[in-house]
């Protein structure tokens, strides 16, 4: 035997006698080994925490910081002041970026963009939202979320992992790690990024896994012949060739295992025999050719266009159908700090009727009562202009201190308005909502306790919402 195998923890605690060994291995390879909970495999529940509402999530990630007065949060005042200073009593001497932090003058923009009231809910949504004012009754909008990040990386990775600070597992790795996959055939969490977008870069670590294992990490899809990296088996290598390699690559890793019991040698097998399944599950579930012509009118011209926005929507839904826990799309270039009104046009022109056409397709498909939708981008955009002011054209800085996210599906009560900000939407008046408590919600819906759902790494047991969060229980079904 190795005299090394005999100092280590894991030979130890399995050579022990009256089962002190096989309690103390179980305890070391938890995180590998434990049930999950219910329908899952993998994870490290081995029950919900509470009877779920959502089975899966769907994150629409508006990457840039959507202005919520030009969509959401209708302010007359804004246009009857339009021009004026903003007012210190609103500012309350709080922070501004370097981008406008030097301008001689903040003067209020009111939004070109007219409001109307929608459903029977009365939601105010701009003009630029047509198909989604359609919905207005399943969604739950959310008109005071806030956060502390005021630049664009570390407000986007502050939302995708709880913390600003990289390294941090993101929100699906942790769905990942906790429920595990209900398809075997599919990762747990699938990324998709519209193609061709400018705005801030988006960075692989806002999927990664952080300190849980890899298999928790996203997988990002792209358009084209291989939607998901080295997955394709090289030219000259058949399927039964690549079978046979991975049953002779798994005896070596086997015997590596019990030299070491060292838990991710059972990860990368695992790895390995995922990736061999996706090679028939990936062409099929990103095949649209089945689709019929109804669900690309619905979904919009673009949908037939492999990586747009709205093409990722319908794969999306595909991705659901198949029981995928956690998609997240991410859409570039609502970052509009000049130009605004011809820059958000755009992105509206892109996301507006795929977002709405998500929610009916899974309304129809009865699919919508258990998968919970998520729309919304890192911060918010300010009451004044950022650079020079004219009657049809402004910019808008970045705002952190009261934005507009809306939630609908799974547990979520639609046809709801929830929380209040001033005459500015620059201030929270009523029910804040933070980062935080976004992440504390979305796992709850799922049948997660935040505040159990925690691994321990350096000492410390960490968790996706820190030491903070609590449950929007008003947006609740």
């Amino acid at each position: 035997m190795d005299q090394q195998d005999l100092l280590t923890r894991r030979h130890f605690f399995s050579r022990t006698s009256l089962g002190l060994g096989t309690a103390a291995l179980a305890h070391l390879l938890a995180a590998d080994a434990a049930p999950a909970a219910t329908d899952g495999r993998g994870g490290v529940l081995e029950q919900f925490h509470h009877p779920p509402k959502a089975k899966r999530v769907i994150y629409l990630f508006m990457s840039g910081g959507p202005s919520q007065m030009d969509l959401f949060d209708y302010k007359p005042m804004l246009n009857e002041l339009n021009g004026r200073e903003l007012p210190d009593s609103i500012r309350q001497g709080q922070r501004l970026t370097g981008m406008s932090g030097n301008q001689a003058t903040l003067p209020l923009a009111g939004s070109i963009f007219k409001f109307q009231q929608h459903g029977q809910s009365g939601a105010w949504l701009s003009d630029l939202l047509p198909h989604t004012a359609r919905c207005a009754d399943d969604i739950c909008f959310i008109k005071t979320v806030h956060t502390e990040a005021i630049n664009h990386d570390p407000a986007i990775t502050f939302f995708q992992t709880g913390s600003q600070i990289a390294g941090r597992p993101s929100i699906g790795s942790w769905l990942s790690y906790g429920l595990g996959t209900a398809n075997e055939n599919l990762p747990a969490f699938c990324v998709l990024v519209t193609k061709d977008k400018g705005g801030q870069p988006l960075y692989a670590r806002l999927w990664g896994s952080g300190f849980l294992a890899a298999g928790h990490q996203g997988v990002q899809f792209r358009p084209g012949r291989d939607p998901v990296l080295y997955l394709t088996n090289p030219p000259g290598i058949s399927p039964a060739a690549r079978r046979q390699m991975l049953d002779h690559l798994q005896q070596l890793h086997q015997i590596e295992h019990q030299r070491t019991l060292d838990p991710t040698v059972e990860e990368r097998i695992a790895q390995y025999e995922m990736a061999f399944r996706m090679q028939s599950s990936i062409p099929e579930v990103t095949d649209l050719s089945d689709e019929p012509e109804q669900v690309f009118e619905l979904y919009g011209p673009d949908s037939r266009n492999p990586g747009t926005f709205a093409a990722n929507c319908l794969l999306a839904r595909r991705l659901a159908e198949r029981n995928v826990r956690f998609i997240q799309l991410f859409h570039k270039d609502w970052d509009h700090h000049g130009g605004l009104p011809g820059g958000i046009r755009s992105e509206c022109r892109q996301t507006d009727q795929p977002c709405a056409a998500l929610i009916q397709d899974l309304k129809q498909r009865g699919m919508l009562d258990d998968t919970l939708i998520v729309w919304g981008g890192e911060f918010g955009r300010t009451a004044y202009s950022q650079g020079k002011l004219t009657a049809n054209n402004y910019g808008r800085d970045h705002h952190p201190r009261c934005f507009t996210m809306w939630l609908a599906g799974g547990g979520i009560r639609g046809g709801t308005t929830y929380g209040e900000t001033d005459d500015f939407s620059y201030n929270i008046v009523r029910d804040p909502v933070h980062v935080h408590d976004v992440h504390a919600t979305i796992l709850h819906l799922l049948g997660i306790d935040h505040q159990r759902l925690t691994y321990k790494h350096q000492g410390r047991r960490y968790r996706l919402t820190d030491v903070h969060g609590e449950v929007v229980g008003g947006v609740l079904a």
